[in-house]
């Protein structure tokens, strides 16, 4: 957990880390976050976060909170009085502070919150060994393209998995199609070798480590084939991993019980591994 969080202007323990009981954010859920990874005290693809970022404001019409070089100030700042060198640094904006009622006023100040905590050695051990997943119909918004922090169907979602022994669940369309996991892309290798995952819409986020995974697969000369698939299909897949920003390959090794390829991990989600650690912007 971070000691130290920024709330509006102020550095302040965790413990006394508050936001007011009338902010948007608390009330209606009415904002949006990224989550950037830390590698050896390093921001890993600040750039596209930030571009997402000001993506997702700009889709609910809230304003960027700060400038940009001063949103990059305060990242660092929060990272270094966490003496953080390996984990992630949680950024959150929310409209701001109104009377309670669902229109928002004009002209709003944004609420910024940002904290920093070092990795989970759990979760990294899990890209070595691999998890299960689970499936479970997806009953999110129509707007998942946007990063907002409105997540309760994803959270009901995570904890359906893990009461049911799994690490993730993969959330499933009312057609059959994987969409994404609940915090996680979700990517497959077919029996021809190709990589499969779903193209980018509202049905999905776009994921910045997918972004980099797209250009590994490129660079290492994997076919990548972006379009939905069934779970159907997943169940027969030679390979399936996941991806998110805390750890950027996560290799599936069990669906709904049952063993996924060999049902270890494979050689192409550790080829994407590396080959991502020679791509990603470390600054």
């Amino acid at each position: 957990m971070s000691h130290i969080a920024y709330v509006n202007g102020r550095y302040l323990p965790h413990r006394e880390a508050a936001v007011h009981i009338e902010d948007r954010g608390f009330q209606f859920a009415d904002g949006v976050y990224e989550v950037c990874g830390i590698r050896d005290g390093k921001l890993i693809d600040e750039t596209r976060h930030l571009d997402r970022l000001e993506r997702s404001l700009a889709e609910l019409r809230i304003p960027m909170p700060v400038a940009r070089a001063a949103l990059d100030c305060l990242l660092r700042e929060t990272i270094r009085r966490n003496r953080v060198r390996d984990g992630i640094v949680y950024l959150q904006v929310t409209r701001g502070v109104a009377p309670r009622d669902h229109a928002f006023p004009d002209f709003l100040r944004p609420s910024i919150v940002i904290t920093a905590k070092r990795s989970d050695p759990a979760k990294l051990e899990k890209a070595r060994t691999g998890v299960a997943v689970v499936t479970r119909p997806d009953e999110r918004w129509a707007r998942r393209d946007i990063k907002s922090v409105s997540l309760l169907p994803n959270i009901l979602a995570k904890q359906s998995a893990r009461e049911a022994g799994a690490y993730e669940a993969l959330l499933v369309d009312g057609e059959g199609f994987v969409t994404e996991g609940s915090s996680t892309n979700v990517w497959l290798v077919d029996a021809g070798g190709r990589l499969v995952t779903r193209p980018l819409g509202p049905e999905i986020l776009n994921g910045v480590t997918r972004q980099v995974l797209v250009e590994a697969a490129k660079a290492e000369g994997i076919e990548l084939v972006e379009r939905p698939f069934t779970v159907e299909e997943a169940a027969k897949a030679a390979e399936m991993f996941l991806s998110a920003s805390s750890v950027p390959v996560i290799p599936v090794i069990r669906l709904d019980g049952k063993p996924v390829g060999e049902g270890k991990p494979g050689p192409v989600g550790a080829r994407l591994r590396a080959a991502y650690w020679r791509l990603a912007e470390l600054n």
